[in-house]
């Protein structure tokens, strides 16, 4: 926020738990009354969740943890910031998806699924708001150097980045890059769309 700031820029931030509705609705009405709009909407909340573990071993409730997180924010978040969108015209939705939720990735059913969930979500919603004046995109990364990442297990990561052409993660620069250009005015006939930042990957 800092770098902002000196930029000329406002900016500031709130505390949340994501998977309390009333919470996200409390917020993102905040930040509209505190800047009078919300013009680009990031959402980048996510757990990956169970391991390195068979879906037919894990619990349901392993399952709805990581639905919980990754997808029922995201329908918060929509519904919350979609008002302010559709009431000024114009607006941009992003939600961070998976390469996972396009391919699927073994031993991480819970969140492959919840991302293939997602997509589905952003590829329905954003049809229902098309001549809104507001997109509805999302991008599916391969592994990124960020911190949802610290917990996974070494092996489970150098057989993900195995799976990549470019032989390497991305870098969380990278996703604000593409991130940048999809909230931005300039991508205008795009939405409903999932963009992939998978260095090539194919299938894992």
């Amino acid at each position: 926020m800092a770098e902002i700031k000196a930029a000329g820029g406002a900016a500031s931030a709130r505390l949340l738990d994501a998977t309390k509705e009333a919470q996200v609705h409390e917020v993102i009405n905040s930040i509209h009354a505190d800047h009078g709009a919300i013009h680009a909407f990031v959402n980048a909340v996510g757990i990956t969740g169970p391991t390195g573990i068979a879906a037919h071993l894990l619990k349901t409730e392993d399952f709805v943890n990581v639905f919980n997180v990754n997808l029922f924010s995201a329908i918060y978040m929509n519904a919350a910031v979609l008002p302010h969108m559709i009431k000024a015209e114009y607006g941009r939705i992003m939600h961070v998806a998976s390469i996972s939720g396009k391919d699927g990735n073994p031993n991480m059913a819970p969140y492959s699924t919840s991302k293939a969930a997602m997509i589905g979500f952003v590829k329905a919603t954003a049809k229902e708001v098309a001549t809104k004046g507001v997109t509805i995109n999302s991008i599916a990364p391969a592994v990124v150097r960020s911190p949802i990442n610290e917990n996974t297990p070494e092996e489970v990561m150098k057989y993900m980045i195995s799976r990549i052409p470019m032989g390497r993660i991305g870098e969380a620069s990278e996703a604000g890059e593409m991130i940048a250009f999809v909230v931005s005015p300039a991508c205008s006939f795009t939405t409903g769309f999932v963009f992939d930042l998978s260095g090539g990957r194919a299938t894992y």
